[in-house]
């Protein structure tokens, strides 16, 4: 099947690096967010924005408190989508598929390279969770500063959800509308995908 230049790669995974890394020259603001949608347990839709940390050879990376909305609607459903749009390049990339957490070794390089005060937030924090002032969550993060010291390691409530597709779709704005789409998808995660243009 003919596909142009900016939809040239092996594998959808690359293409993904590359428009991400094009992205990161042309957008004012933080290239690598992306709109997470889960469902509840009732099957009622959520969508949030989050921070994409990796693109890997088998998945889409980004990591939250595992007691969060959207971590008990991932642990419960145990699927997710998400749109990267970067309007500067007017693209965007759409992925669906099963997730896995990602904890041990590199969830842990992760957190270790986030800020001390990002680290001792996330220990402090019970996302999604009714607070009655913020002065509390600052008393909180206080005494948390004074018992974890400079130094604190990874809260087991906390760490990565690796989305693994089953499919993704690329799409570049057209003129006149006639965008330009393609698809790729695989019965499995990592297994062979298939390539077909969509009409616009």
């Amino acid at each position: 099947m003919q596909r142009d230049g900016i939809f040239a790669g092996d594998t959808p995974f690359e293409i993904a690096r590359r428009w991400l890394a094009e992205a990161e020259s042309s957008e004012l603001n933080d290239p690598n967010a992306v709109a997470l949608a889960t469902v509840d347990a009732s099957g009622l839709p959520n969508v949030r924005m989050v921070l994409l940390k990796e693109i890997a050879e088998d998945g889409f990376v980004f990591y939250t408190n595992y007691n969060s909305a959207k971590g008990t609607e991932l642990a419960g459903n145990g699927q997710a989508a998400m749109v990267l749009h970067w309007k500067s390049l007017r693209r965007q990339i759409r992925i669906r598929g099963p997730v896995v957490r990602e904890e041990g070794a590199k969830a842990d390089a992760y957190y270790a390279s986030r800020s001390l005060k990002s680290r001792l937030g996330a220990w402090a924090s019970d996302q999604s969770k009714p607070l009655d002032s913020r002065a509390t969550l600052m008393a909180k993060v206080a005494r948390i500063t004074a018992q974890k010291g400079p130094s604190p390691s990874r809260p087991p409530f906390w760490g990565g959800f690796r989305i693994a597709p089953v499919e993704i779709e690329f799409w570049a704005d057209g003129a006149f509308r006639l965008h330009d789409r393609f698809v790729w998808r695989t019965e499995t995660p990592g297994g062979t995908w298939e390539i077909q243009r969509l009409n616009p």
